[in-house]
Order: C-alpha cells, then sequence, then structure tokens
C-alpha cells in the first residue's frame, strides 16, 4: 500500500498547514510529514507537483489526493467516523460546517494584519479597524459555540474540526497580545494545553528565522 503523506510548509508561520496537520492527528491517521517551503521556486515547483493550488496541506492517502483544508477534514471524517472530527447530530454538523467554512473564506483583515508567527510576541497598540471586526466576529462565534455547546471546546468536551480551524487564531492572539474576555481565555488555554498544540508549537519553536517578510498568510 502507497505511504500517506501530509505535505505541509513553515510550523512557525503556515496557519493552513497548522489546521490539516491537527485535523489529520484528530482522526488518528498514520502519516508521514512532508515538508516543503514556498519562499522559494524550488519549493514552490514541488508543492505544484502535490497539489494543483500550490497550496498546503496536502494529504495523499490511498492514491487519493486532497489539498483543500475544508476537504480534508470532510474526508477525514469520512474515513474515521468514530473520531468525530464533524458532530455526529446533524444540526450540530451543520453549524459546526459554517463556522469552518467562515473561518475558510473570510477574516482576511486579520489574516493581513496580524499574521501567524508562533515564535515572535508584538504587542499591539493598535489594531485596524477591519481586523478588530474580524476578532469582534471570531469572538462571537467562540461565545456562541461554548454557551450553546458547554465547552471546554468549540463543540462540546472533545476538539474537532472547528477547533482544528480556529486553533491558528489562538496563536495569533497570543503572539499579539490581545486581551480576552475569561470566557475566551479559558478556551485559548485548553486549545494551547492541547498535546498536539504543544508538539506543533515546539517544532515551531526549533525552526530558523527564514522568512523575513510575509505577503499573505499560507
Amino acid at each position: 500500500m502507497a505511504k500517506t503523506t501530509l505535505t505541509i510548509s513553515s510550523k512557525n508561520y503556515s496557519s493552513w498547514s497548522l489546521r490539516g496537520w491537527l485535523m489529520a492527528k484528530m482522526s488518528g491517521l498514520d502519516f508521514e510529514e512532508v515538508k516543503v517551503p514556498t519562499d522559494t521556486a524550488d519549493g514552490r515547483a514541488e508543492l505544484l507537483l502535490l497539489s494543483p493550488s500550490i497550496l498546503v496541506p496536502c494529504l495523499l492517502h490511498n492514491q487519493i489526493k486532497v489539498w483543500d483544508t475544508l476537504a480534508i477534514g470532510e474526508y477525514l471524517n469520512e474515513i474515521a467516523p468514530k473520531q468525530h472530527l464533524l458532530p455526529t447530530n446533524t444540526v450540530h454538523r451543520a453549524h459546526c460546517r459554517a463556522i469552518c467554512g467562515e473561518m475558510h473564506s473570510g477574516f482576511s483583515a486579520l489574516r493581513s494584519s496580524l499574521p501567524m508567527n508562533i515564535k515572535a510576541r508584538i504587542p499591539m497598540t493598535q489594531i485596524w479597524s477591519k481586523a478588530q471586526l474580524d476578532i469582534d466576529r471570531i469572538l462571537e462565534i467562540w461565545e456562541h459555540c461554548l454557551h450553546t455547546y458547554k465547552g471546554p471546546f468549540l463543540f462540546g468536551k472533545l476538539p474537532c474540526m472547528a477547533d482544528a480551524m480556529y486553533a491558528p487564531v489562538v496563536t495569533r492572539f497570543v503572539t499579539y497580545g490581545i486581551a480576552l474576555d475569561p470566557l475566551f481565555e479559558k478556551y485559548s488555554k485548553h486549545v494551547l494545553a492541547m498535546p498536539l498544540m504543544k508538539e506543533w508549537m515546539a517544532d515551531a519553536q526549533n525552526e530558523p528565522d527564514d522568512i523575513d517578510e510575509l505577503e499573505v498568510e499560507f
């Protein structure tokens, strides 16, 4: 059987890599990490062979290639339904998909003004108004989920696809010193305390500082 691989990029900078990696780990899938830089021509050429959109992450499983993060999550939920990447309740599952989709396609101001950088500590004295609107909406989503499903994660006792999608936001709030109300601070601590997050962040700390300027989130 062909080996299963997940192609990712920088663990310090790549928020989409983090999302896909968390989902794959949560699913229990046994996979090999393939790490490719996106800031070189050779790296982009190699990614093109793996992912038609030249984006990470890219999952290769049983000769099936899946390269969009939401598609990866849906695929993993299909092959490992007992891991509950998505809620089993139809209504809850629809809600989870909706907020995952909102993260997938939205919050561009937050992405551009507060890029993921796990190693950095850059206290923000002023946040761009459009980015603040994104933050406000994310906290609104968190509040609704935590009150509806009783926490400690967005859809209950265990982390799911939604927590993977919003995990990079948690790291951004730490990086830029974003003050949070106790409810959101508690949720953030639960996410950061996950063994998988600790593993990812430890690896990020050991990466060389090889990207001087980020133009887009990847």
